[in-house]
Order: C-alpha cells, then structure tokens, then sequence
C-alpha cells in the first residue's frame, strides 16, 4: 500500500483520483481549502506552509508521491488568485512535498493544454521569476477577461515550464518530476467559467474543438496521473503529458 499526498482533491480531476486510489487499497492524503484532511489555502504563503505541515504531520512515514492539483479558472476574482494558486502554490506545495517524497517516488504537477498559448510572456517571466506582488500588479492593469485569460494560460505555461526545468535536479534526487496537461475536462471548475461572463464563447470553441469530438471526464485525466504515479512509468521524467483528446496536436502540429 502506498501513501500519497495531493492538494486539491475535493472535486473534479483530484476528487476522482482520490476514488482511484483509494479503491486500490492506497492511502491518499487531500489538502485543500475545504473539504480535504488539510484545510489551507495556497493563494497566500501562509496557506502554503499550513499545507505542507499538514501533509507531514500525517505522513509520518513519507510519502511516495505528491500530486500538484489545486488550481483555479479563468473566471475567478481577483485574478492574482490564479496565478497565486495555479503557479505559486503549485510550486509551493512541490518544493515542500519533495522533502517528504521518497527516493524512486514521483511527483505530478496538473498543468493544461491552455499551457501552450503564449498570451502573455511578460507575465509569464515574471511568474517564473518568483515575482508574486509584481505579477498582480501586471494583471490589476487589464480588463477583466484579458486578465482571467492571460492569468490561467500563463500560469499554466509557467508551472510546465518550471516543471521542464527543474525535472533534472529531482531525478538526481531520485524523484521522477513530470506534468500532465488536461484539455476542457467535465469539472465544476470548467463548469462554472463555461457560464462566467466574457468567457463563455471562449470555453465553448474550446470544447468544440476537441478532435476525438467530447470533453474528457475528470477520471480520464485521473488514469493518466496514475500512470505517471506508477512502476509503468519508471524511466519516464520531465515530461508534459497532453491528455486533451488530440487538441494540442490540431492547434501546434509541428511543436512537440
């Protein structure tokens, strides 16, 4: 049996996760700003640091994965949320995590295929720069959905690319660093922006384009963290695994 860790496993792709491996006969271990074994909010720094306290507190014995779920839509306010919980607490929560993470364990981080738009690159330097105050200053400046947009697709580049980088240093730890990047998926997050004012064309042209022809259900993207957790993927490190029903290769063909 194996113990595991996640933030943002109440609902959506982590809630069925937590399903998963909790059906195997796994322990799984959810911090999330309610409804979890943890309750802390990683929009802030002292949320971050509660979460990961959590986590120890009741992995006595380490963990042998951590998965990086918790994150927020495009339709949230203010927008520096998103970017404080998609990208900050992400890399908050892998940090802490990798302390308690076992050698020859993994850790997951959900990106998105929305992580191959390039709106906004300022943004982007800044957030993988470490610049948190700067970065909601920079979305406080646009309009309300310019700054919704930019703030999820940027974060989402941004926590990939971090990943990207600082995959090598985990493996020569022994840790197997990799993300998978969901496209339009059956939760309530994407529920709720698919009604959000200023953002419902956007989401419907997304889930219209998917080639397989439907949004992916949240177990779906659930069996491909799985996979990324398991034995099967033991060689596998640094990677951004599209789970999007074809989406990324109809919108970058040539880009892989």
């Amino acid at each position: 049996m194996a113990v595991y860790a996640m933030t943002g496993g109440a609902t959506g792709i982590g809630a069925a996760l937590k399903n998963k491996l909790t059906e195997r006969g796994d322990t799984i271990i959810v911090s999330d700003i309610k409804g979890g074994d943890v309750t802390a909010d990683l929009s802030n720094e002292q949320g971050r640091a509660a979460a990961i306290e959590g986590i120890k507190g009741l992995a006595k014995d380490g963990l042998d994965g951590f998965i990086a779920c918790a994150g927020l839509g495009p339709h949230v306010e203010p927008k520096s949320l998103i970017t404080g919980v998609n990208y900050f607490g992400a890399v908050s929560s892998v940090e802490g995590a990798k302390k308690l993470v076992k050698p020859g364990g993994s850790i997951v981080v959900v990106a998105s295929n929305s992580a191959s738009m390039d709106l906004d690159p300022e943004l982007v330097e800044m957030l993988l720069a470490g610049e948190e105050a700067k970065s909601a200053e920079h979305l406080s400046k646009l309009d309300s959905v310019q700054a919704g947009s930019n703030a999820y697709c940027g974060s989402k580049r941004a926590i990939a690319t971090w990943t990207r980088r600082n995959a090598p240093a985990f493996a020569k730890q022994g840790i197997r660093l990799n993300a998978v990047a969901p496209g339009p998926t059956d939760t309530p997050l994407v529920a709720a922006a698919s009604v959000a004012e200023g953002f419902e064309e956007s989401m419907a042209m997304a889930a219209n384009s998917i080639p397989l022809g439907h949004k992916a259900e949240p177990d779906m993207i659930a069996d491909s963290i799985l996979f990324l957790l398991g034995e099967q993927s033991r060689f596998v490190a640094g990677s951004v695994l599209f789970v999007d029903g074809a989406q990324d290769s109809l919108m970058r063909p040539d880009q892989f």
